[in-house]
């Protein structure tokens, strides 16, 4: 195993962000529909997915073919950085249509695997190429990962969550001491294991983008390109529970005092999560659930936040301190 090291200079470290990437997700379930990352952690999704694409005929070898297993290359105009913390799916292949040709040829060249007649193509008109394979995605998102985005964001939204009280607490040397195995920090630089690549790199003031994404594990894959953000997309906690199918246990003290429901949901909230989502989960309705948060969150017991279009809900310290002491009489 080589080793990549990110010299994180003082500017560095004040522009060092958290972003989420739907366009990036859509590129990992790929490497995991072709055989990489972790098969049997993903394999109810992974089930899914194949049958909803299947069952809508779509072809997305041009995707596939750009996203090989196994792989140390993958072109940096299928998933360039996200520009803002929370994108849109949409505002990120506007990114991918506006690649220059010049870009996408040599991204494709650097390709290791013979290209393709479908990625040939592409070399030869990126214009037209592009435009296809933005519908790809777009498609291809709607049927494989759409239905599944708001569990998703939810342990993105906590992992990053955990990581600003981590940087509230300690500095840099807790944000990063339990990002991922494959990560260590020796200021001022940043260590990633790598298979293929080793030196050492500068990243000349831009900072650092940290993605979390859920279809890396066990991998990280990082972004140290001249003419690219440098990005380091890892996996977030709790990526074991992603697709659990768990019964929440609601302690019955509390329960009795603020009624079943709305301990059911404080319960819940052990990751933040949307109003669906809780709905989904619980069997109440999006209305019911609704009215409980906004109940709650007057009380002081829940907190909003936006991501997108997504409101996340999450339990407070008060909420928190509740569920302890009922749980522990």
């Amino acid at each position: 195993m080589r080793m990549i090291e990110l010299e994180l200079t003082a500017k560095d470290l004040a522009h060092t962000r958290f972003a989420f990437s739907p366009l990036w997700e859509v590129v990992a379930s790929v490497w995991v529909l072709n055989g990489g990352g972790a098969q049997d952690l993903h394999r109810p999704w992974r089930a899914g997915a194949l049958a909803a694409l299947d069952s809508a005929r779509l072809d997305w070898r041009l995707l596939s073919d750009l996203v090989p297993v196994p792989t140390t290359v993958i072109p940096g105009f299928v998933c360039p950085p996200p520009t803002t913390p929370v994108p849109d799916l949409s505002v990120e292949l506007a990114a991918v249509r506006a690649t220059p040709p010049e870009r996408v040829r040599a991204d494709l060249d650097a390709m290791p695997r013979p290209a393709t007649g479908r990625v040939t193509e592409l070399h030869r008109d990126p214009r037209a190429g592009l435009d296809r394979l933005a519908e790809i995605i777009e498609a291809y998102w709607d049927l494989a990962l759409a239905p599944y985005w708001p569990r998703v964001l939810r342990l993105l939204e906590g992992d990053v969550l955990y990581r600003a009280r981590r940087l509230t607490e300690g500095g840099t040397n807790r944000l990063f001491a339990d990002l991922d195995p494959n990560v260590s920090w020796d200021a001022p630089a940043l260590r990633l294991a790598h298979r293929s690549v080793s030196g050492r790199r500068s990243l000349g003031g831009r900072g650092l983008l940290l993605v979390p994404s859920v279809f890396v594990w066990p991998r990280i894959f990082s972004v140290t390109t001249p003419h690219q953000q440098p990005t380091l997309r890892y996996p977030p906690r709790g990526i074991a529970t992603l697709w659990e199918q768990r019964k929440t246990s609601v302690p019955s003290a509390l329960g009795a005092v603020m009624g079943r429901s709305r301990a059911l949901l404080l319960a819940e909230l052990a990751s933040p999560a949307t109003t669906t989502d809780l709905a989904h989960r619980t069997g109440l309705t999006p209305g019911a659930v609704s009215q409980h948060l906004t109940a709650m969150r007057a009380a002081g017991l829940v907190d909003a936040h936006r991501t997108g279009r997504f409101v996340l809900y999450a339990r407070t310290t008060v909420a928190e301190s509740l569920l302890h002491a009922a749980a522990n009489r």
